[in-house]
C-alpha cells in the first residue's frame, strides 16, 4: 500500500496543469499569457492513510515583449519520500503570421533532491548504509525543456521533463518520474458577451518512468464571460477528476478539484482534494 501511495503522486499530477497553469507542465508557457502571474497548489489525500502523498507548488512567470521567463517551486512527501524541486524559466514567444500565432520555446534548470524521512522508517535498519547513501546525495542539477505551437484556437504542446534521467545513467533514475508530455486542445466559443460559452476539449499522453504510458481526456467550459469555469477529465487509471473554478475582476482566479482515486486502490482512500490560486498583477481592476 506504501508503494501504491508513492507511485500515485506523479501518476496523477496536479491539475492545475491542464487549464489554470500549464507552466506546471511545459517549460515553453511560462509567460505565454500577459502580466505577472502567481500560482500556487497544495494538493492533499483526504483519507487518514500513513505516508498519504501531500504535494505543493508555486510558480511565478512573466511576459517581457516576446521573451518569458518563470520560477517553478515543486515539494511532495509520499510515504518516506521526499522530492523537492525548484527551476528557473526561459522561454521565447516567436510570433508566426499573426500575433494569436506563436512557436514557443522553454527551457528550465535548477535543482532537485529525492530525501528519506528516516521517522518513516519502521521495518529497516535505519543504519543501513544504503539509506545513507540515499540521503548523502544531497541537491542535484536537473532541467525540462518544452515547446509548443498556440494560436487563438489551437494548442500543441510537447515537453521532456527531468533532462537529468535523458541523458546520463545513474542511480537517481528511480520509477515514478514523468518523461514526456504531450497535449492538443482545442477553443470553441458559443455564443457572446455575458451569454458566452467557451468550451475547451483537450487531450494529453504523459510517460511515466516504469509505467507504460498514461492518457487523459477532458474539458473546460468557461460561462459568463470567463468568470465561472468546470472541470471534467477522465484518466487513463480509471478515474474522474471534477473541478469548479471562479474569477473575481479579472485578476484573482480560485479553482478546486475532486479526484477520484484510482481503480488499483479505490478500495482504500476516497480520493484527492485540490485548490488552486493563481494572480495576474497586469489584469487587476
Amino acid at each position: 500500500m506504501l508503494f501504491s501511495n508513492q507511485a500515485r503522486a506523479q501518476v496523477l499530477p496536479l491539475n492545475a496543469q491542464y487549464f489554470q497553469n500549464r507552466y506546471l507542465a511545459n517549460p515553453s508557457m511560462a509567460g505565454i499569457d500577459q502580466g505577472f502571474n502567481i500560482n500556487g497548489s497544495l494538493r492533499k489525500q483526504w483519507s487518514n492513510i500513513p505516508g498519504a502523498p501531500v504535494t505543493q507548488s508555486i510558480t511565478l512567470d512573466k511576459q517581457a515583449d516576446k521573451i518569458g521567463w518563470g520560477v517553478n517551486i515543486y515539494n511532495e512527501k509520499s510515504g518516506g519520500i521526499q522530492r523537492t524541486k525548484a527551476v528557473g524559466t526561459f522561454a521565447y514567444h516567436l510570433p508566426l503570421n499573426s500575433d494569436s500565432q506563436k512557436l514557443n520555446f522553454g527551457i528550465s534548470f535548477g535543482t532537485s533532491q529525492d530525501k528519506l524521512d528516516l521517522n518513516s522508517i519502521t521495518n529497516s535498519d535505519i543504519n543501513d548504509p544504503a539509506i545513507a547513501r540515499f540521503n548523502e546525495r544531497g541537491y542535484y542539477l536537473d532541467g525540462d525543456f518544452g515547446l509548443s505551437y498556440t494560436s487563438e484556437n489551437l494548442t500543441v504542446e510537447g515537453a521532456i521533463p527531468n533532462l537529468r534521467s535523458v541523458f546520463r545513467k545513474d542511480d537517481l533514475n528511480f520509477v515514478d518520474k514523468p518523461t514526456f508530455y504531450a497535449a492538443v486542445s482545442y477553443r470553441f466559443l458559443l455564443g457572446s458577451d455575458m451569454n458566452s460559452v467557451t468550451l475547451v476539449p483537450k487531450g494529453v499522453v504523459r510517460g511515466i518512468k516504469g509505467f507504460d504510458s498514461l492518457w487523459d481526456a477532458g474539458l473546460n467550459a468557461t460561462f459568463i464571460n470567463d468568470k465561472l469555469s468546470a472541470i471534467m477529465m477522465y484518466h487513463s487509471t480509471k478515474n474522474i477528476t471534477f473541478g469548479i473554478g471562479a474569477t473575481y475582476k479579472s485578476f484573482l482566479h480560485f479553482t478546486a478539484y475532486y479526484n477520484m482515486a484510482t481503480a488499483a486502490i479505490g478500495g482504500y482512500t476516497n480520493g484527492d482534494f485540490e485548490i488552486n490560486a493563481r494572480v495576474n498583477i497586469a489584469k487587476k481592476q
